[in-house]
């Protein structure tokens, strides 16, 4: 079971600003206006990204209280031992910009299976409202419906390991990535385990690059438009960035109406994909 990205990523969030309250804020990094490359992200690019502490697994903020993440990484645990950290650029050291805050509810979806990891995806409740300004803003959503074609670039997010039984070397920066969506058919055949509807495929043909250990519970974002989109929570894999064997994701899309029907008020911002600019 993965908890982390094997080619990983970076991301700063602060802590003063407006609470949210403008849809159009969602998936909208000012920070970010254009990424190249790979590695080591800038201040800001990702900012909605989270990091569940003592770092195990990641998570995306979809409102300005509520965080994304996948089912395994808090089935068993309890509130009282989770704290969520916002604005983290590193793991190591002190981070000026770094918010820790409590987790008052704990939602995993009632069909998560841990054998197969089958609706793997849980949201967590922040203690208080979290506070929005260039560095920390929440994703938009992929809509049910939602339709992402074999090769659509994606962008993996982490403080994962980078490789088998190679942690992310200090400071520990987060880390970025870029992936493509699988064929459905071609990721069944790949994998050993099963791939259901309610799963997303992406890798690289080349190998090289892809999540691992402490990944799990970040987000697969891709650009449609001006506005970045989360498509997948990262679940599950087999096989390291190898060639053709692609990471699996919980398809966010399968889940507006659970995650709106759990939030209620000031739902997540949800974009159908692909739509025209």
């Amino acid at each position: 079971m993965w908890r982390s990205l094997c080619v990983t990523l970076a991301l700063l969030i602060c802590v003063k600003g407006d609470s949210l309250s403008q849809r159009s804020e969602f998936g909208q990094p000012p920070l970010n206006p254009r990424i190249v490359g790979g590695a080591d992200a800038s201040e800001g690019s990702w900012p909605w990204m989270v990091s569940l502490h003592a770092h195990f697994c990641g998570g995306s903020l979809i409102t300005d209280e509520w965080v994304l993440t996948a089912a395994h990484c808090v089935k068993g645990l309890s509130m009282s031992s989770l704290r969520a950290h916002l604005g983290k650029t590193t793991q190591k050291g002190n981070d000026p910009n770094a918010v820790i805050m409590e987790i008052i509810y704990i939602i995993i979806h009632p069909d998560y299976k841990i054998g197969t990891l089958d609706n793997d995806i849980a949201l967590l409740r922040l203690s208080s409202k979290v506070k929005t300004n260039d560095h920390i803003k929440p994703v938009s959503l992929a809509a049910e419906n939602s339709v992402y074609a074999p090769k659509t670039e994606s962008w993996i997010i982490g403080w994962g390991d980078i490789g088998k039984e190679e942690p992310l070397p200090p400071p520990g920066i987060l880390r970025q990535a870029t992936v493509e969506v699988f064929e459905d058919s071609d990721c069944i055949s790949q994998c050993i385990r099963t791939v259901t509807d309610n799963m997303i495929c992406a890798g690289s043909e080349k190998g090289g690059k892809g999540s691992w250990k402490r990944d799990s519970g970040g987000s697969m974002v891709s650009q449609d438009c001006s506005e970045w989109v989360q498509s997948g929570i990262t679940s599950w894999g087999e096989k390291c960035a190898e060639p053709n064997k692609p990471g699996v994701y919980t398809r966010v899309s399968k889940y507006q109406k659970w995650i709106t029907d759990n939030i209620g008020e000031n739902p997540p911002g949800f974009v159908l994909v692909p739509h025209p600019c």
